[in-house]
């Protein structure tokens, strides 16, 4: 009889200490479907007068940069296979000093990738974001053919690790009605569907860009397998209209396995034991599975 397989020991940060991040996580690692696929290990900062629950400071951003930044160390080093964070406050970094809007530039920064995107995965839609966390005036300007061929590139790239061996991608127009052949804008004809183009002679199953308003109904129904976003709302809006608490934003492009939740820091709920869960849980869940590869252990529906 062949030994079982070896369960993926998975870092667990709680993001921001003064926000629901200790509570999800604690409630993540001791889940059963979590135990039964992953050796959860929770990375928090020693108890401290100055995270009060619900309070914003620099001094809460800094200990999640801390956080971050040793899991990310024991991931390179093979001591966890993979990295499930709970939410970080943007404000409370920038309170801290730091110019990192967030998980997904910083995780780029320390593990030295050129390239990444964020991905929200779920079972009825996959959204990977063109841009991320700009003002929506800086868009257009943000979004160049470059960019947008890298990121299409990534996301055939990846998804495979996600089951799909071949994923057909649907791009999603910046302008209304995808421009309407440039008499509501010229991003679709001049951007986006040269970066288009150029995917699809490299062998990318790739179409668009089409109107955003239908775009990911379409996905919905089966006809992509994942759409490309434009900008943030443009693609978060209806993953969390459809998939809120059950999403997994997963960093696509890193040297390491990245997950993490759907939701942010929920200040105005934190401390008083009601925060849900189950989007940590379900980006553990992802974590193990990717760590583990096509062989490791299945997850617990």
């Amino acid at each position: 009889m062949n030994p079982a397989p070896r369960k993926p020991r998975i870092a667990i940060t709680v993001g921001d200490p003064s926000g629901i991040g200790p509570e999800i996580a604690g409630r993540a690692a001791a889940d059963p479907r979590v135990l039964a696929v992953c050796d959860p290990v929770i990375y928090a900062p020693p108890p401290a007068p100055a995270f009060a629950p619900g309070v914003l400071s620099g001094e809460a951003g800094r200990a999640a940069y801390d956080l971050i930044v040793r899991a990310v160390d024991d991931a390179q080093r093979g001591v966890v296979q993979a990295i499930a964070t709970a939410p970080v406050n943007k404000e409370a970094f920038r309170l801290a000093g730091f110019p990192w809007r967030g998980h997904t530039d910083l995780l780029a920064h320390l593990t030295g990738a050129r390239d990444v995107a964020m991905m929200f995965d779920s079972d009825v839609l996959r959204v990977v974001l063109a841009t991320v966390h700009i003002a929506l005036a800086e868009v257009p300007r943000a979004l160049t053919a470059a960019s947008l061929e890298a990121t299409i590139a990534l996301t055939a790239r990846e998804l495979p690790r996600f089951g799909v061996a071949r994923p057909r991608i649907g791009v999603a127009g910046l302008n209304p009605h995808a421009g309407e052949h440039g008499l509501f804008g010229c991003e679709e004809l001049t951007i986006m569907a040269p970066a288009i183009a150029a995917c699809r002679s490299r062998g990318i199953d790739v179409a668009g860009p089409f109107p955003a308003d239908t775009i990911f109904v379409r996905a919905r129904r089966g006809e992509f397998d994942v759409v490309v976003a434009c900008y943030h709302d443009q693609g978060l809006i209806p993953v969390k209209l459809i998939a809120f608490g059950q999403a997994v934003n997963v960093t696509l492009g890193l040297p390491i396995v990245r997950t993490s939740v759907d939701h942010g820091t929920a200040f105005d709920i934190a401390g008083k034991g009601v925060a849900d869960p189950q989007s940590m849980i379900a980006a553990v869940l992802l974590a193990a599975r990717l760590a583990a590869g096509p062989k490791g252990p299945a997850l617990q529906a």
